[in-house]
Formats: structure tokens, sequence, C-alpha cells
């Protein structure tokens, strides 16, 4: 028997799998969210994970069900958010507009850190938000039922 938290946890770049018992394994389950971690600042890698965010998001509407969507940016991937370095500053704010439940969220402590290192403020693109830590945002998601991937 798989373990609750086997179903819960995602390999990276792998499909969504739903949370609960065997009985629950139905397409319409996945009722909390999504949560998408970046952790690399490589304009593939970034790409990919919004680009699951718009995919995810599509899949679920064409079932009538409402999905949260949450990419939380952590390390070097904090660079996704940044208004100074991000290559996707326009596609992100395009999808935050067609995507009323995709939130965007990046590392407090991550951003702390690389603004000590390259002494200066980092300022967010718009509709980013912090949260203290990134990876700690990722468990308490999982641990309210969201699945995860790992971009």
């Amino acid at each position: 028997m798989i373990s609750a938290w086997s179903r819960r946890s995602l390999l990276a770049g792998t499909a969504v799998l739903t949370t609960g018992g065997a009985a629950a394994a139905k397409e319409d389950r996945l009722s909390e969210g999504v949560a998408i971690l970046i952790d690399s600042n490589e304009s593939y890698v970034m790409g990919h994970a919004i680009s699951y965010s718009a995919n995810l998001a599509k899949h679920f509407a064409e079932r009538g069900a409402k999905l949260l969507i949450e990419v939380i940016a952590n390390g070097k991937g904090i660079d996704v958010f940044r208004a100074d370095k991000s290559p996707l500053i326009e596609p992100l704010a395009t999808m935050r507009q067609s995507l009323p439940n995709l939130n965007y969220s990046m590392c407090a402590s991550s951003k702390t850190i690389a603004e000590a290192k390259e002494q200066i403020t980092i300022p967010l693109i718009p509709g980013a938000n912090l949260v203290p830590f990134g990876i700690g945002r990722v468990v308490d998601l999982q641990l309210k039922g969201w699945a995860y991937i790992h971009a």
C-alpha cells in the first residue's frame, strides 16, 4: 500500500497525483492546489515552471475544476520574480491577469542572502509576495493536501 506521504510527493516534472486513499483517486479530488517550486535561475527551468502553471490551469478548467496554483521561488530561482533580472516579466504579468488563482511567492531568506551578496535591494515583480522560507511554504502547502512539482 502506498503511504499518504508518497501519494502527495511528486518527482520532478512528473504528473500531478491526487491525495487521499484509493477510493479518493478521482480526477476531481485535487481540490486544494498545486505548489510548483523553482530553485534554479536557468531560463528554461523558469519557463517550464511557468508553462506548467498554464497547462495545469487549462487541464483542470476543461474539467470544470478550479485549481489553486502557487509558484514558489527559492535559492537561485528567486531570479524569476526579480524585477531587475527576470527574463519572464511580461509572460508572468499576462499569466497573473488571465489566471486569478495563480500566486507567486519568493523566499524572503533567499532574497536577504542575495541582497547581502549583491549589496542591493532586490525589487519584486508586481504580484509577487514574500514568504519566510520557500521550502517551508512548499511543506506547509503539502501538509494541507496540495500536490508538489519541482520544476
